[in-house]
C-alpha cells in the first residue's frame, strides 16, 4: 500500500533525525496539502472543491467550547466519511477492556474475585507466535472510571507483530497515547504517517481512522486510554515559559493519501464495545487538511527535566510532560510523566523518590534502564501499580544507598520510566490478575526495611 506524498516527500521518518514528512508544534493551527492547490484558500467549504474533493469537518471538541479549546480539522477527502462505514456487527476482542469493568462472569473482576487493592508489579507481558495486529494485540491491565461520561482511561500492554492489511480502525471512546519499549511500528492516519520508535510518544486523537504497519517486529509497548479531555502541555507558572516539554518538539505529520479500490475492513470501538463494518475502498483519502485536532508525535529525549539546585526535591509533578485535565483544578484526570536521565545535585537531601501515599493512582512502566528506587525487579517491559492511598516508596538498597551517598553531582544515567497516573482508582483486568507475568512477591520489597528509631536526643 502505498500512500501519494507532495513531491518533497519521498518517505517516511527512518528513525535518523528530522525529515520533511512532519510539521512542529503543539496545538498550532497546521495546513498541508498533497496536491497542488488541494487546499482552498479564504473559506472553509466552497462550493466546489479542488480535484472533485469533498470538504468535512472532524471535530474534537463541541463547536461551542472556548477559543482557546476548540479544536477542529478540516479535511478535503476523495469521498466523505460517511461512504467509510456501513452497517455495523458487533466483534469480541476479550482482551480489550473498557470501564467501568463490568461484563460476563468470566471477564468480571469482582466475580473472580481479583482484588484491586494492592502494590502490584509485573514482569514484561511476553510475545507469542500467535499473529497480533493492533486492533487484536492489546491487553488491558487496568481501568478506571466510565467511559459512557467520558471520564477516566485504561492502561494497555500491546504485542504486535502482524501489519493491519486492508484494515482500518478508531475509537470513538478516547484517544490513545502509545509509548513503545520494543520494535518499530508506522501509524497511517487519515492525516499523514507518523513513524514510532523507543524513546517516543504518539498521540492519536479520538475519532480519527489509522491503520498500523509493523516496520521492526515483534514490537511491545504501553498505552494510556484516554476518555476524558484531551492531553495539553501543563502548565509552567514559576518555572515560566521554558524547560518540562516544549511545544516546537512536538511533530505532526504532513497531508497523505491511498486513493485505492479494494475491500477493507473497518474496525470502531464505541462505549467499550468493538464492531465491523465492511467497505470497497481505504478510507484513508484526505488528499488535504487544516486544522488544530491531529496526530503528533514526540521525542521524548527532548524534555528537559527541572528539579532542586540545593535541598529537597519538588513532587514528581515536576516531570509531567502532558496532562489531561479533569474540569477540577489541579487535578488531572491523566498525568503523564517521565523519569529520564538527570543530574542529582541536592544537598542533605534523601535523593530518590521518598515514601508516600496520595489520592492519585499511579501506574509506571519502564522503558529501559534501572529506576533508582527500586534497583531490583522492576526491568524494562515491566509494570507496576500503586492505587489511591496505598503506600508505596524505595525498596531497602535504595533507601541505603540514598540514605549513605556521598553529597556530591550524580549523574541518573541509562533510565527512562514513565507513569500514567490518574485520580480514579485503577481496577485490574482478569488478564493482569491471572494470565500477565505478576510478580507474586513484589510486596516483600518492603519487608527488610528495619526498625531506627532511637530515642536519644540528637540520634539520627
Amino acid at each position: 500500500m502505498t500512500f501519494k506524498l507532495p513531491d518533497t516527500i519521498t518517505q517516511a521518518n527512518d528513525g535518523t533525525g528530522p525529515h520533511k514528512g512532519y510539521m512542529p508544534g503543539f496545538g498550532n493551527d497546521f495546513e498541508t496539502e498533497a496536491l497542488p492547490d488541494a487546499l482552498p484558500q479564504g473559506q472553509n467549504s466552497p462550493q466546489k472543491c479542488a480535484y472533485g474533493l469533498y470538504a468535512e469537518q472532524l471535530s474534537g471538541t463541541a463547536f461551542t467550547a472556548p477559543r482557546g479549546q476548540n479544536e477542529r480539522t478540516w479535511c478535503y477527502r476523495i469521498r466523505p466519511s460517511v461512504k467509510h462505514t456501513g452497517r455495523f456487527s458487533r466483534i469480541d476482542l476479550p482482551y480489550w477492556k473498557t470501564a467501568p469493568h463490568v461484563t460476563t462472569d468470566k471477564d468480571n473482576a469482582q466475580a473472580n474475585d481479583i482484588i484491586s487493592l494492592g502494590q502490584y508489579r509485573w514482569d514484561p507481558v511476553p510475545h507469542t507466535d500467535q499473529d497480533l495486529t493492533w486492533v487484536t494485540g492489546m491487553r488491558t491491565m487496568t481501568t478506571a472510571g466510565d467511559v459512557n461520561t467520558q471520564v477516566g482511561m485504561a492502561s494497555h500492554v500491546y504485542l504486535v507483530n502482524t501489519s493491519m492489511q486492508d484494515e482500518y480502525f478508531f475509537s470513538a471512546d478516547s484517544e490513545l497515547l502509545i509509548v513503545p519499549q520494543e520494535g518499530r511500528l508506522r501509524f497511517c492516519t487519515e492525516l499523514g504517517i507518523i513513524d514510532l520508535e523507543p524513546k517516543e510518544i504518539a498521540i492519536i486523537p479520538r475519532g480519527l481512522v489509522y491503520r498500523v504497519e509493523v516496520l521492526e517486529g515483534p514490537c511491545r509497548g504501553f498505552v494510556c486510554e484516554n476518555y476524558g479531555q484531551k492531553f495539553d502541555l501543563p502548565g509552567r507558572g514559576p518555572i515560566g515559559a521554558n524547560c518540562l516539554a516544549n511545544p516546537r518538539d512536538f511533530k505532526c505529520p504532513v497531508a497523505a493519501f491511498e486513493d485505492r479500490d479494494a475491500k477493507s475492513r473497518v474496525v470502531i470501538k464505541w462505549c467499550g464495545q468493538f464492531h465491523e463494518t465492511f467497505i470497497d475502498h481505504s478510507p484513508l483519502d484526505v488528499v488535504a487538511w487544516h486544522g488544530n485536532y491531529c496526530a503528533y508525535k514526540y521525542d521524548l529525549r527532548t524534555f528537559s527535566p527541572v528539579g532542586a539546585i540545593l535541598f529537597d526535591h519538588p513532587d514528581p509533578s515536576i516531570f509531567t510532560v502532558l496532562t489531561a485535565p479533569s474540569g477540577q483544578p489541579g487535578t488531572a484526570n491523566i498525568d503523564f510523566v517521565l523519569f529520564r536521565e538527570r543530574w542529582l545535585v541536592a544537598e542533605n537531601t534523601f535523593r530518590p523518590p521518598w515514601y508516600h501515599k496520595n489520592l492519585m493512582s499511579e501506574m509506571m512502566g519502564n522503558i529501559y534502564g534501572i529506576y533508582d528506587a527500586k534497583p531490583e525487579g522492576f526491568v524494562p517491559g515491566g509494570l507496576s501499580l500503586h492505587n489511591c492511598m496505598l503506600p508505596h516508596g524505595p525498596d531497602l538498597d535504595a533507601f541505603t544507598h540514598g540514605s549513605t551517598e556521598p553529597m556530591e553531582p550524580a549523574f541518573l544515567d541509562k533510565t527512562m520510566s514513565f507513569m500514567f497516573e490518574t485520580r480514579f482508582p485503577q481496577h485490574l483486568t482478569a488478564f493482569a490478575a491471572n494470565e500477565a507475568p505478576m510478580q507474586d512477591n513484589y510486596i516483600d520489597c518492603w519487608t527488610s526495611i528495619e526498625k531506627k528509631f532511637d530515642g536519644t536526643p540528637g540520634a539520627k
